[in-house]
C-alpha cells in the first residue's frame, strides 16, 4: 500500500483512486471502440487520474496510448513538436524504429534531434516547419500512418487541450486539426482540460470546429456513500479509525471536491492518534482554510466591487434571480446587464460557475473562506 493514505495536488492511482466505475466502463468502452472522448468537468475532480487509468487498462499490443499534456505550449508551432515527440516516443520503445518512424513519416520535415542524458530514451524534437500545409498535414497524420504500419490502434489523449484557444488564430487551428483527425481510421482521440468553460465553448458552440467532435463526458461528483467507504477503509488500513458520520462530514464540508475531500482528509487522519473525533476535524478545516487563505486573497485582490457583491450574494446563499429589483439593490449589482457582464468576467476567471441552472462558487473551500471573513 501506498504510504501516504490520501493523495491530492496530484494524478491518483491504485488504491488512492476511488469509484468513477460508470465513467471507467464508458471511457473504456470508447478507447477500445475508436470513439473520440471530451472529458469535462471543474478543475481537481479527478479527469487526469481516470484518464491515466483508462491508459493503463487499455494499453496493449493492439491498442497504443499517445498521452501528452499541452499546458506549455503557447503556439501551434509548440503543439506540433509536442504531439510529435509524445506520438513517436510513445509508440515504440526502440530508437531504432524511431528513427526508422521519422525517416518514412517526417522526411520532407527533416526535424532536429536533441538528445538527452538516455539517448536510447529520452529525446526532443523540433520542427522546422514550412508554412506549407503539406507539412502540417504530415504531423498531424503520423499516428494513423505509425497504426497502420505497426497494424493497431491509437488513442492520443491530450491534457489541458482548452490552452489551443489561447494560440493566435485559433479558430483555423481547429479547423486543421479536426479536417485530418476526422477522417482517421485507425486512431481516435480523448481530449480533456482543467478550465471547465473554454472546454464546454470549444465542443459547444456550433460555429467552432470541434462541435460534436466525439462522446462527450461530463464527471459527476464522486457520491457521499463511495466517499465515506473510501475514507474509513484508508483509516482502518494505517491502524486508525473514523465513524462514517465523521467521513460524511468531511465530504459535506468540502461538497464532495476530489481534490479537497483527500486534503481533509489528510489533515484529519494526521491529526488523529487512534480514533479521529470532532476536535480533530475541526483542527483540520482550520488548517485547511488556512493553507488556501494567501491563494484565495491573491485571486479576489483585483475584483471590482459589484464582483465582490455578487460573490458576497452567493456567500449569502442566493443561486438564481439576480436581476430581480431587491437583490440589485441590497448587493448593489447595478443594472440587469452589468450583471451579466459579471458573471461572464467572475466565470472567465473561475471563481464561479453554473451548476443546473444555479450560479455557484466554483471552489467550495473558497466558500468557507468567504463565510469566515465577512461573517
Amino acid at each position: 500500500m501506498n504510504d501516504k493514505p490520501f493523495v491530492f495536488g496530484v494524478a491518483t492511482a491504485d488504491e488512492n483512486f476511488t469509484d468513477r466505475e460508470k465513467e471507467t466502463a464508458r471511457l473504456l468502452a470508447n478507447f477500445q471502440h475508436g470513439i473520440n472522448t471530451i472529458l469535462i468537468s471543474p478543475r481537481r475532480w479527478g479527469k487526469t487520474s481516470l484518464v491515466q487509468k483508462i491508459c493503463r487498462i487499455a494499453q496493449s499490443d493492439k491498442l497504443k496510448i499517445v498521452y501528452l499534456d499541452i499546458f506549455s505550449c503557447r503556439s501551434d508551432r509548440e503543439f506540433y513538436d509536442k504531439f510529435a515527440e509524445a506520438v513517436l516516443k510513445q509508440t515504440s520503445s526502440k530508437w531504432d524504429e524511431w528513427m526508422e518512424h521519422v525517416k518514412l513519416f517526417l522526411s520532407r520535415i527533416s526535424p532536429k534531434i536533441s538528445l538527452g542524458p538516455d539517448p536510447m530514451s529520452d529525446f526532443s524534437i523540433s520542427l522546422d516547419l514550412n508554412p506549407k500545409s503539406d507539412d502540417i498535414q504530415d504531423i498531424l497524420q503520423l499516428p494513423e500512418k505509425i497504426a497502420q504500419q505497426k497494424k493497431c490502434r491509437i488513442v492520443v489523449c491530450i491534457d489541458e487541450f482548452q490552452q489551443i484557444a489561447e494560440f493566435d488564430d485559433s479558430k483555423t487551428f481547429q479547423k486543421r486539426l479536426r479536417t485530418v483527425w476526422q477522417l482517421q481510421k485507425s486512431v481516435s482521440y480523448c481530449l480533456f482540460g482543467s478550465k471547465k468553460h473554454l472546454m464546454a465553448e470549444l465542443f459547444e458552440k456550433k460555429s467552432l470546429p470541434f462541435y460534436k467532435f466525439g462522446d462527450t463526458v461530463y464527471l459527476p461528483k464522486i457520491s457521499t456513500a463511495d466517499w465515506v467507504k473510501y475514507i474509513c477503509e484508508r483509516f482502518e488500513a494505517t491502524g486508525k479509525k473514523i465513524s462514517g458520520t465523521l467521513a460524511k462530514k468531511i465530504c459535506q464540508t468540502v461538497d464532495n471536491h476530489s481534490s479537497y475531500v483527500q486534503q481533509l482528509a489528510w489533515l484529519v487522519w494526521g491529526l488523529t492518534e487512534k480514533t479521529a473525533t470532532g476536535k480533530e476535524f475541526a483542527e483540520a478545516c482550520q488548517d485547511l482554510l488556512n493553507q488556501n487563505s494567501p491563494l484565495f486573497e491573491n485571486q479576489i485582490k483585483n475584483l471590482t466591487s459589484s464582483q465582490m457583491n455578487f460573490l458576497r450574494a452567493l456567500k449569502d446563499g442566493i443561486h438564481t434571480g439576480f436581476t430581480t429589483q431587491n437583490v440589485l439593490k441590497k448587493y448593489q449589482l447595478g443594472s440587469s446587464a452589468n450583471v451579466s457582464i459579471i458573471k461572464q468576467a467572475l466565470i472567465k476567471q473561475e471563481l464561479i460557475e453554473i451548476e443546473n441552472g444555479q450560479t455557484v462558487l466554483a471552489d467550495p473551500v473558497m466558500a468557507l473562506w468567504l463565510k469566515r471573513i465577512w461573517e
